[in-house]
């Protein structure tokens, strides 16, 4: 049994929960998202609660209780406070800009590196502090990590782009006589 699932999920204030088939839809101050869930779980939607049931008794379902109820969870929070991750470029020479609705990095390499921003998704940089931030925390999640992976941190110089609250464990390198 789930223990994330079994309990209920208090919808605030200003935010509102439906559900038309195998879609659910929260929409609050900050925006709207929808998800489509399968039908192993039924959502029992009222005023200021959400409880889910399973519907089968097998390990899937079982797995996905849980689960759902934390995707609901991280949904109702979204529309109240967006998410929001912070990127540090570290480096000489390494630049980053916002032109549009894309990136334009300097990373080092013989070209620049042009990454568009996705639907959902607002972008901040001052200096070489990356901010991105949106109502989605599994997008913002996979943007953010998608930019770190065009030029991670490596461990001798700290050179590189890194989360905020990342500890980077650095080597020594080469002595010399």
């Amino acid at each position: 049994m789930s223990r994330i699932g079994k309990q209920e999920i208090l919808i605030p204030k200003g935010v509102t929960v439906t559900q038309t088939g195998d879609t659910i839809t929260v929409s609050g101050s900050k925006g709207k998202i929808s998800k489509i869930f399968r039908d192993d779980i039924t959502f029992t939607i009222s005023a200021d609660k959400i409880i889910l049931n399973i519907k089968r008794n097998d390990k899937f379902s079982k797995a996905l209780w849980g689960t759902y109820a934390s995707h609901l969870k991280n949904m109702i929070k979204g529309v109240e406070t967006p998410y929001q991750k912070k990127l540090i470029l570290e480096g000489v020479g390494f630049k980053s800009e916002i032109k549009g609705k894309e990136f334009n990095f300097a990373l080092g390499f013989s070209h620049p590196v042009i990454v568009p921003i996705p639907e959902g998704i607002n972008a901040t940089t001052e200096k070489n502090n990356i901010t991105i931030s949106g109502i989605d925390k599994e997008l913002v999640g996979s943007f953010t990590a998608a930019i770190r992976a065009l030029k991670k941190p490596e461990p001798y110089k700290g050179k590189g782009m890194r989360y905020e609250d990342e500890v980077i464990r650095r080597k020594q390198g080469k002595k010399t006589v």
